[in-house]
C-alpha cells in the first residue's frame, strides 16, 4: 500500500467513524488551538487489516499520514456542511491510537528495549518526574545569501529537535550558494513552535518479581498531551520507540537513549477493578450471602478468615485490616471540604506479633500498592523530592504519591525521623502534598490508605498514653483511624493452641486442613474488595444515633487516650460503619455496623470501660458470632444509656 492509498483510506475511517468529532473541532472557537480524534486501535484493525498491518510496520511515516487525513477530512466536511459559516479549520488536529492489543508485538509492562526502537507500542507504568512544560522549536527558517530565498529546515527528533544547517540552496533557479542566515527571532512564526515535556515512567511495581529493581524510561509529550499527568499518576502510553542523542561535542561522550514519542496518555485515575470481576465471580458473591441470609455475620468472619490465614487467630486485627482496606466513603460537606473515605491503621506491637506479616498481604491484595520502612525513609523519600537535571529542577515521586488510590504499608514507623514524619500529616488527612521546593510551587494527590506497624518504645506499659508508649506525637495519632495494640503475654492455653496450629502447617506442608480448604483466595478478595468498594452506604437515623452518643461520651470521659478524641474520631466511626456495611453486602448502615465499629474503636482505646480491656491479639474467631454479637451490642447500648434499641440489635 503506497502513500496515496494508505492516505485515502485514513480519510475513509475518519469520515465513517468519527465524523461528529471532527464537526465538534470545527465548531471550536480557538482555531490556534491544539486538538485530537481518539480512534480505538481494536476498531481500526477490524475496519482495515491491511492498513494497519502497515502503521504497524512502518508508523513513523504512516502517523503522519493520518494526521494529515483528519486535516483533509476537516476541509472535506467544512466545504459541504451547513454550518460552515460558524467552522474554522483547525491547523493542530492529530489522530491518538487508543486501546493497542494486548499482546507481547504491541504491549509492554517491561521498558522497551533497543530492538524495539521504531515500532509503535503501548507501555504501562507509573509517572515517577515530570519536567515543566516548555516551546520548543521544530522548525527554522534559512534565507540564501546569494538569491533571498527562504526556505524552512526541520528539526530532527532523535537530535532533540536540532536543526542542522543547509549545505546548499534549495531554490529551482540554479543557485548554488552555501551561505544562509538564520532569521532573527523576532521574525520566528508562532506555528514553528509547539508545546513540548517529558515524563519520566518505571515500570509498575506489582508487576515486578522479588529483588527486581523497577527500571524507567522517558516518554516525550507534544501538543495537547502535555500536563496530561503528574507523578503517581500509573498511565498507558501508546507511541512510536525511538533513539536519542544530543548534538556531538568533541571530547564529550555521546549516549544514545531509548525513549517513546507518544501518541496517546491514557490515565488511570482509579483502580479498575472489572477486569478481574467476572460475571462468574458476581453471581459466586451473590450466592454466597443468600447461603448465609440467616446469620449474615457467619459469612462476614468467612472472608475475614481468609485475610493472612497463615496466622492463627487474631480476630480483630483481620477485621480491622479488611475495613481498612475496603474503607468508607469519600464525600463533600457543606462547606465544600472534602472528607477523606480511606481509613488509616497503625499496629504497635511486640516483636513476633505477625505486624509485618499483615503489611504484606494487605500489599498482596492491593494492585496498587508500596511496601516501605520508616528506617532510612525521609520526607522526601515519602511525599516527593526535587531533583535537579542538567539546569532545571524536577519533582520525583516519593511513595505516598506513588500510592494514590491504592495503599502504602509503612513498616517500623516510629523509626522516621520526628522532623520527617511531621511531612506526612497533611497526606493522611488532607490527601493532598503540598510542594514548595527550588521554586515549585503545587499539589499533588496522595489518596492513599496508610498501613503502618511500629514496636513500642522499650515494654509496653497500659498505664501510661500511646503517644509516650511508641514515641509519636498525639497529632499524627489522632490521624489513624484504628491504633490496635497487640500485647505478647505469656498465657499458657494460647502458646499451645498457635504452637500447634504451627507445627501442624509445618506437617502438612503445603495441604490445608477441611476448614482452610474453603477459604477465599487472594484473587477472590481482590474481586469483592472492589466490587463492594463501588457500593455508597448511608447513615440511617439508628446509626446515627449511636456514633454520635459515643462520641459524645468519649469527649466527656477523661482518659489517657483524650488526645484521640477529636473531631476525627467522629469522622472515623462512620468511615468504620460504611465499610463494614460494604463488607456485608448493604447500602445502609445499620445498627450492626454501628456496634462493629464502636467495638472496634474501643478496642484502639486502651483502658476503656465499654468493652473492657482486651488483648487483641488473643482474640479467636467466636464459636457463635450471632451470640458475641449480640452480647457485645448490649454492652455497648448498656454503656451509651440507649437501652430503647435493645430489641433492634437482632436486625
Amino acid at each position: 500500500m503506497n502513500d496515496e492509498e494508505a492516505l485515502s483510506a485514513f480519510q475513509t475511517y475518519l469520515g465513517e467513524k468519527h465524523e461528529r468529532e471532527i464537526i465538534g473541532i470545527l465548531l471550536f472557537e480557538d482555531a490556534d488551538a491544539c486538538y485530537s480524534v481518539v480512534v480505538n486501535c481494536l476498531e481500526l484493525f477490524d475496519a482495515n487489516i491491511e492498513l494497519s498491518e502497515c502503521l504497524v510496520v512502518n508508523p513513523k511515516k504512516l502517523l503522519p499520514l493520518f494526521h494529515r487525513a483528519l486535516r483533509d477530512c476537516e476541509k472535506s466536511i467544512y466545504g459541504v456542511h451547513s454550518l460552515a459559516e460558524k467552522m474554522k479549520i483547525k491547523k493542530n488536529a492529530f489522530v491518538r491510537l487508543s486501546n493497542l492489543p494486548t499482546c507481547p508485538e504491541l504491549s509492554r509492562k517491561t521498558i522497551p528495549r533497543s530492538t524495539d526502537i521504531g515500532k509503535l507500542l503501548s507501555f504501562t507504568g507509573t509517572v515517577v518526574r515530570v519536567t515543566s512544560a516548555k516551546l520548543v522549536e521544530w522548525e527554522k527558517e534559512f534565507k540564501c545569501v546569494k538569491c533571498k530565498f527562504v526556505f524552512k529546515e526541520k528539526g530532527d527528533f532523535e537530535k532533540n529537535y536540532s536543526v542542522n544547517k543547509p549545505t546548499h540552496c534549495p531554490a529551482t533557479d540554479g543557485c548554488s550558494s552555501n551561505k544562509f542566515t538564520l532569521l532573527s527571532k523576532s521574525e520566528i512564526r508562532p506555528d514553528s513552535c509547539q508545546d513540548y515535556q517529558e515524563i519520566k515512567v518505571q515500570e509498575l511495581i506489582q508487576d515486578l518479581g522479588v529483588g527486581a529493581i523497577p527500571r524507567s524510561m522517558w516518554i516525550v509529550l507534544e501538543h495537547d498531551l502535555v500536563d496530561s499527568c503528574k507523578p503517581g499518576a500509573d498511565v498507558t502510553i501508546s507511541g512510536v520507540v525511538m533513539s536519542r542523542w544530543k548534538s556531538v561535542k568533541i571530547d564529550v561522550k555521546c549516549d544514545v537513549d531509548v525513549v517513546l514519542h507518544a501518541n496517546h496518555v491514557h490515565v488511570h485515575n482509579d483502580q479498575n477493578g472489572d477486569a478481574i470481576i467476572t460475571e462468574e465471580l458476581r453471581n459466586e458473591f451473590q450466592n454466597f450471602w443468600k447461603e448465609h441470609e440467616n446469620n449474615p455475620l457467619e459469612g462476614r468472619n468467612h472472608i475475614i478468615a481468609s485475610m493472612c490465614p497463615q496466622i492463627f487467630g487474631c480476630y480483630v486485627v483481620k477485621l480491622a485490616v479488611t475495613l481498612v482496606l475496603i474503607g468508607g466513603v469519600r464525600r463533600i460537606n457543606e462547606t465544600e471540604t472534602k472528607v477523606r473515605g480511606e481509613s488509616h491503621l497503625l499496629l504497635v506491637g511486640d516483636p513476633g506479633t505477625a505486624k509485618s506479616q499483615f503489611l504484606k498481604f494487605a500489599a498482596k491484595i492491593v494492585p496498587r500498592s508500596v511496601l516501605t520502612t520508616g528506617i532510612g525513609s525521609t520526607s522526601a523519600g515519602l511525599t516527593v523530592t526535587a531533583i535537579k537535571d542538567g539546569a532545571e529542577w524536577q519533582l520525583e515521586a516519593g511513595a505516598l504519591v506513588l500510592a494514590d488510590g491504592g495503599l502504602c504499608c509503612i513498616d517500623e514507623f516510629s523509626s522516621i525521623k520526628e522532623h520527617d514524619r511531621i511531612s506526612i500529616h497533611e497526606a493522611m488527612e488532607q490527601q493532598t502534598i503540598s510542594v514548595a521546593k527550588a521554586g515549585i510551587v503545587c499539589k499533588l494527590n496522595s489518596r492513599t490508605t496508610i498501613l503502618a506497624a511500629t514496636n513500642p518504645k522499650g515494654k509496653y506499659d497500659p498505664e501510661l498514653s500511646l503517644s509516650v508508649n511508641t514515641a509519636i506525637g498525639s497529632p499524627l495519632l489522632s490521624r489513624f483511624d484504628l491504633v490496635l495494640v497487640l500485647e505478647d503475654t505469656y498465657t499458657q492455653e494460647w502458646d499451645r493452641v498457635v504452637s500447634s496450629f504451627i507445627l501442624q502447617n509445618k506437617r502438612i506442608g503445603q495441604l490445608r486442613n477441611a476448614d482452610d480448604s474453603k477459604l477465599w483466595s487472594i484473587r477472590k478478595l481482590q474481586a469483592y474488595i472492589f466490587l463492594v468498594k463501588k457500593r455508597t452506604p448511608t447513615l440511617t437515623n439508628e446509626s446515627n444515633r449511636i456514633l454520635s452518643k459515643y462520641y459524645l461520651c468519649k469527649r466527656k470521659a477523661t482518659t489517657n487516650v483524650s488526645s484521640r478524641t477529636t473531631i476525627r474520631l467522629l469522622e472515623s466511626l462512620i468511615r468504620l460503619a460504611q465499610s463494614h456495611a460494604r463488607l456485608m453486602f448493604r447500602d445502609k448502615v445499620t445498627i450492626q455496623d454501628a456496634i462493629v465499629a464502636v467495638s472496634l474503636v474501643e478496642c484502639s482505646m486502651q483502658g476503656t470501660a465499654i468493652l473492657g480491656t482486651t488483648n487483641v491479639l488473643l482474640t479467636r474467631f467466636p464459636n457463635d458470632c450471632r451470640e458475641e454479637y449480640i452480647k457485645q451490642a448490649e454492652m455497648v447500648l448498656n454503656a451509651l444509656d440507649l437501652q430503647d434499641m435493645r430489641d433492634m440489635i437482632v436486625n
